[in-house]
């Protein structure tokens, strides 16, 4: 199965980095002068280390960093795909611990230096496809996350990886609601968290991520739907059961445990065949969905022999 070149946008409809830097002076000079109310948290200007991954990067120019931090979903500060942005500013990713459990030699509590210490952050520039049917070119900053499971040592009982989100009601405002079961959890399949795709992302645009883009520790897994890339991670669990998932628990007619981006697999309430590319204009046709979100030639083998269409 090999995907069809993409739509990408052109560069004149990107907002240059430089561009959007200036922009932000020039917001943060208004917020302190009393100017402004509710002014989008954007990054902290906290450069990371990182070398470039073109190998298992897109060629395409990614989103300006102003779509990426203000266009979110997260509901834990709120449904309105602006409510992180504008929510998040309260909400402290530091200091910051992963407690790691279950089927694995080496468990226990662990900072988040201690997690990122050993590796290279590597950038890598990857799409973003969201069941909403919009999607985004992204370019992130993390490890993989085979490099940090490995150092577990997961047994051979350990057939699934978990993950857990923070419960912070005082801080992250929508979880005061039952929109779900919280704290929010995502599961994947161990070979799924071991396939070099697979990434912990712990930053963009080669800054620590703002609140609002899951920071500090997010998952990224670039051929499913965006709501499996699970944000502001505490907890990763090994187990030998099929995890619970926060959108299969509310919704299991219309969110399944695999999540891959099938264009043939409509939502009950929306196709899936088409998207819209956040920042491609206002006028801009709507755009095929490629199978798992382009990067079938990669992962298509990891699901031979399913039917898709029911383990969706």
């Amino acid at each position: 199965m090999r995907p069809s070149k993409p739509y990408a946008p052109s560069p004149s409809e990107i907002t240059p980095r430089e561009r959007y830097f200036n922009r932000r002076e020039i917001i943060a000079g208004l917020a302190g002068a009393g100017l402004m109310i509710g002014a989008p948290a954007t990054l902290g200007g906290e450069r990371l280390k990182y070398v470039k991954n073109p190998r298992l990067s897109l060629s395409e120019p990614p989103n300006s960093l102003e779509d990426i931090t203000t266009y979110n979903n997260f509901y834990e500060f709120g449904t309105d795909k602006g409510d992180p942005a504008r929510l998040g500013g309260s909400f402290r990713p530091k200091p910051w611990s992963v407690a790691v459990s279950g089927e694995a030699e080496v468990t226990g509590s662990f900072t988040l230096e201690d997690i990122l210490k050993p590796h290279a952050l590597e950038e890598r520039i990857y799409r973003l496809r969201c069941v909403e049917a919009w999607s985004m070119v992204i370019p992130w900053v993390g490890i993989p996350l085979a490099d940090l499971l490995k150092r577990f040592r997961p047994t051979s009982r350990a057939r699934y990886v978990a993950f857990k989100t923070v419960l912070r009601p005082k801080e992250m405002p929508g979880q005061r609601f039952p929109v779900l079961d919280w704290p929010y959890v995502e599961g994947l399949r161990i070979d799924e968290a071991m396939h070099p795709l697979t990434i912990l992302a712990v930053g963009l645009y080669g800054e620590v991520l703002p609140n609002q883009n899951g920071a500090p520790l997010r998952l990224v897994v670039p051929w499913k739907y965006g709501f499996k890339s699970i944000k502001s991670i505490v907890e990763i669990r090994f187990t030998e059961k099929l995890p619970t998932t926060s959108w299969n628990l509310s919704a299991p007619h219309e969110y399944g445990f695999y999540a891959n981006v099938n264009p043939d697999v409509d939502h009950p309430r929306w196709s899936q065949a088409r998207e819209r590319r956040i920042g491609a204009g206002v006028f801009a046709p709507r755009v095929p969905t490629l199978p798992f979100n382009g990067y079938a030639e990669q992962v298509a083998g990891l699901y031979r022999g399913m039917d898709l269409g029911k383990n969706f």
